[in-house]
């Protein structure tokens, strides 16, 4: 999914008795497009296989390499990659030294300098017809060099030469830029070293910087088993430095060798910290990036319809890899899954002409069908996805496949139409009429005769994505890696937002999907405000659940941070920004419907590009020095064919928005109150339960607050509510204090558990985490941000650390509170409160130490007297003909102050509640968390 194989440049410099000449053709300028697409594919197709066997960074005979260098300033998610050498001539002619750099095909150079003897030639970034016009002004004489190619999976190479006489010094320096993306769970950083040769000083540095900390960083073993402990890393929670430094010998190919060993790609690994699945919000240099990655959430199921190209240009290693890699994928489907496929050449055939589950049986059918295939004939690509997108629509109509499903098709193919409808743009056209909202179209196109420009188009247009597989030895990994990063489908329907006039120039913030192990980014400028907080509010569906999402920030403490780290990249928010909206804009611009918004959308790409000095399409690299008054240009020759205007990032086609957000009517805007006067608080009259846990029940037509401890034992779990009718189940387990306090160890709620039976649902509610499931799906929270969550007629509303709210058909509210206290305290341990209101509407049939005085009992005080304890009074109750002794003190509600709470004057009942419960409290254990209290 590359926009075009990027700018490589041809340089010759001559030394003459004036001077310096310097000059540049494209060879490939003034064909047509026809022709050139045609050269240009068996040029490339040779080229990739030539250049990388010879490959070497610094090219020349009798030079001396003095030093290789490079270093990559990863900071949230964003590089800068500096490539720099210094080299001398040290023959006894005149010769043209190469300076070659393999960059990844999603990075855009943003610079490239140059110190030949002294003079200095500095690049930057103009529109390419001035760029072109500034140097065909100062072009000098002599033959020009052509530019050359060179192509790989992931790398694409920028070339230079420069012809110098005997003894000269060259310094060159190369700078790109590029975005992490993030698959199958981690980001890869890659840097292709080939010196060709020893080099005195050669290093490799990497430094990371993620604000919210690192969680995991490899260092793979790309170069081979002897460079492996040549690597060094350090790392603390925020920061990394990844340093490849071999000697001269440590680069010997053996003892005595003048050859290179180091003949690869260096690959960093790493992911990072994520408290929440509200995702990460970072403020810097006035622009802000909301990277949104949740994880433990339950995946949705998917309706796939395959479609495989098994025309003749097919045949041999390309099906071979083809069908290894589908009995991998097939393997991969769940019963909940539903799936067909369709193998077209110049037929369309289905194997099965509607989705079936994933079974056992259907996957075995399904993998003898693929082997029997035999590749012959030509290729009706439109036929096949007409034929797939009429399955997904009679499955939809017939109510065959889940309506929170993923539908999809992956069509796989090695070439162009030749059979039916063969003009690109009917295709597209024709796909686009009938595909539905909710469908989505991938692509995969194997080897190079395949028109990628177009399966790019026809996937962005219909909210997928494209791919190009290489046809080696490794296909079928390729596919299978494909397949994986779509396999899983978490969410649905994504959309992050903010409130009016806090943002502008905002990045594409509405997406399809989000599949796990992949990361949603959206950016923009963050305007000028009197707050120092920035909020945004994620909505996306689940599996059976709806998700509203909030984070916020500092927009002062990233900068703060920033300006302490020595290796950190403290412009990269603006960069990010420039750089995700300049790619989604190359793909808009692909897909323009007239040639008014193209040219709207050329000069938008153009301004931005040369603002931010991204070298693009439409951009070019002049390459000046003031001494010599000479010019060079690196530029990119037009490739239709191979995406010189297709998406240089993936799904999005959107251009840039100013958002105005009305939020959902229970989203709070604002900094939320204390839990007491929250919007959807519990009200006054409450029963409480709190630390070693205290309960306070309040009893309405007494007016009076009753109180009593549970001294029962870590690991135990209490029933609290137990309501048959309603199929509401309330319970607690207990843990303990780290030690004793006296001769006593506390006990508090660990996990307060909320059960919904006629649904399934159930709740469990941790210090750590709140985790929900229906018995299918399985999703967890954390206390890291807040959350509002509906499933089934349930609402869940987490506030960020500090309590949770569970509402049931709107009738029924349970509030959950969270007690944090410092880590190395030498007893107390964090805890739960639980506060539960009187009018909750229970059935006649609840029961549980709390669901029991839902039902009120005549409670009657007399005899109040001073007790053994001056301040506290005693007294006489008399309760379901019990008469107890009762002491008057204080209890904490922390509704209000969660550190200090309010006090609460009650009655206190002694010997765990014993004449005030039913029974005994042992008699309101039970075996788990979801357990229903068997009759007392």
């Amino acid at each position: 999914m590359r926009r075009l194989l990027l700018l490589l440049l041809g340089l010759l410099v001559s030394h003459q008795s004036h001077g310096f000449e310097f000059i540049i053709d494209g060879e490939w300028e003034g064909e047509t497009s026809g022709l050139q697409d045609h050269r240009e594919r068996h040029r490339r197709a040779i080229l990739t296989s030539e250049e990388q066997e010879d490959f070497e960074a610094i090219r020349g005979d009798d030079i001396t390499v003095k030093s290789y260098k490079v270093e990559s300033r990863i900071t949230s998610r964003f590089a800068h990659t500096t490539v720099r050498s210094s080299v001398v001539n040290s023959g006894s002619k005149a010769q043209s030294i190469g300076f070659n750099v393999q960059i990844p095909k999603r990075a855009f150079i943003t610079n490239f300098t140059m110190n030949v003897n002294g003079i200095t030639f500095v690049g930057s970034v103009k529109e390419k017809t001035v760029a072109r016009n500034l140097y065909a002004q100062a072009r000098a004489r002599g033959k020009a060099a052509g530019i050359v190619r060179a192509n790989s999976q992931d790398m694409e190479t920028f070339k230079t030469e420069v012809h110098v006489p005997p003894g000269s010094n060259i310094e060159f320096e190369l700078h790109y830029q590029e975005m992490m993306q993030r698959k199958l769970g981690f980001y890869e950083h890659s840097l292709h070293l080939q010196p060709g040769r020893l080099v005195p000083q050669f290093q490799v540095d990497v430094y990371i910087y993620e604000p919210k900390g690192i969680t995991m960083i490899e260092t793979p073993n790309t170069l081979g088993e002897m460079y492996a402990e040549l690597i060094r890393r350090t790392s603390s929670k925020d920061k990394a430095h990844i340093v490849f430094k071999p000697n001269l010998q440590q680069q010997r190919k053996c003892e005595n060798c003048t050859d290179s060993a180091i003949d690869g790609t260096f690959t960093v690994k790493y992911d990072v910290e994520r408290d929440s699945n509200a995702g990460e919000l970072q403020v810097s240099d006035g622009h802000f990036v909301q990277f949104f990655a949740p994880s433990n959430l339950s995946p949705l199921p998917k309706n796939i319809v395959f479609v495989i190209d098994v025309s003749g240009s097919m045949w041999g290693v390309k099906m071979k890899q083809t069908v290894e890699a589908m009995q991998a994928i097939l393997d991969d489907l769940t019963i909940d899954d539903h799936f067909s496929i369709i193998d077209f050449n110049h037929n369309v055939r289905c194997w099965s002409e509607e989705l079936v589950a994933g079974s056992s049986i259907q996957i075995a059918d399904a993998k003898r069908y693929i082997q029997s295939i035999k590749p012959n004939g030509g290729t009706n690509i439109n036929e096949a996805l007409m034929r797939a997108v009429q399955m997904l629509v009679k499955a939809s109509n017939q109510g065959l496949i889940d309506p929170r499903s993923v539908s999809m098709i992956i069509l796989v193919s090695d070439g162009d139409p030749t059979v039916g409808e063969i003009k690109l743009s009917t295709i597209q056209k024709n796909v686009k009429r009938v595909m539905r909202e909710e469908f989505s179209l991938f692509s995969l196109g194997i080897g190079f005769d395949v028109d990628y420009d177009f399966l790019e188009r026809i996937a962005m247009e219909n909210r997928g994505m494209a791919q190009r597989i290489y046809a080696n030895h490794d296909a079928a990994e390729q596919l299978r890696r494909f397949y994986s990063q779509v396999s899983a489908p978490l969410l649905r329907r994504i959309t992050i937002q903010f409130p009016e006039d806090s943002v502008s120039d905002i990045t594409q913030n509405r997406f399809d999907k989000y599949f796990s192990g992949s990361e949603l980014v959206v950016a923009g400028k963050v305007l000028p405000s009197d707050s120092n907080t920035l909020t945004s509010f994620t909505t996306a569906s689940a599996a059976r659940l709806d998700l509203t999402l909030e984070t916020e920030t500092d927009t002062m403490e990233l900068d703060t941070e920033l300006a302490k780290q020595q290796h950190s990249f403290t412009g990269f928010a603006r960069q990010l920004w420039a750089y995700i909206t300049v790619n989604q804009l190359i793909a808009e611009r692909s897909l323009a419907p007239t040639a008014a918004k193209k040219r709207k959308i050329t000069q938008r790409i153009l301004t931005l590009a040369v603002e931010h000095q991204f070298v693009t399409p439409l951009t070019a690299l002049l390459v000046e020095s003031e001494e010599a008054k000479e010019r060079l240009l690196a530029d990119s020759p037009k490739d239709p064919k191979h995406g010189c205007c297709s998406a240089g990032s993936s799904s999005a086609s959107l251009a840039p928005v100013r958002v105005v957000y009305q939020p959902p009517p229970w989203v709070q805007m604002t900094t939320p109150a204390p839990p007491s006067q929250a919007e959807g608080a519990l009200p006054e009259h409450i029963t409480i339960v709190e630390n070693d846990p205290h309960f306070i029940v309040h009893l309405p037509r007494s007016n009076m607050d009753i109180c009593f401890n549970i001294d029962s034992e870590p690991g135990h779990i209490l029933n609290l509510v137990s309501d048959r009718g309603t199929g509401v189940v309330v319970n607690g387990q207990l843990v303990s204090s780290k030690q004793m306090l006296g001769n006593k160890l506390n006990t508090y709620f660990g996990t307060i558990s909320v059960y919904y039976q006629p649904e399934g649902l159930s709740l469990a509610i941790s210090t750590h985490s709140i985790a929900m499931t229906d018995g299918t799906h399985n999703h967890s929270f954390t206390w890291g941000a807040t959350a509002d969550i509906i499933q089934d007629g349930v609402k869940i509303a987490i506030v960020k650390d500090s309590h949770v709210t569970i509402t049931i058909n709107d009738n029924i509210r349970v509030m959950v509170l969270l007690h944090r206290v410092w880590k190395k305290h030498p007893v107390n341990v964090d805890f739960l409160g639980i506060y539960i209101p009187n009018d909750n509407n229970y059935s006649s049939l609840a029961h549980g130490l709390i669901g029991q005085f839902s039902m009120e009992p005549e409670v009657s005080v007399s005899d109040i007297h001073e007790g053994s304890d001056p301040l506290k009074k005693e007294a006489t109750m008399e309760v379901k003909g019990n008469r107890l002794v009762v002491t008057r003190g204080w209890q904490k509600d922390y509704r209000r102050d969660k550190k200090r709470g309010s006090d609460v004057y009650c009655w206190f009942i002694h010997n765990s509640g014993k004449g005030f419960i039913d029974g005994r409290y042992t008699d309101y254990i039970v075996p788990d968390l979801n357990s229903f209290l068997p009759t007392l």
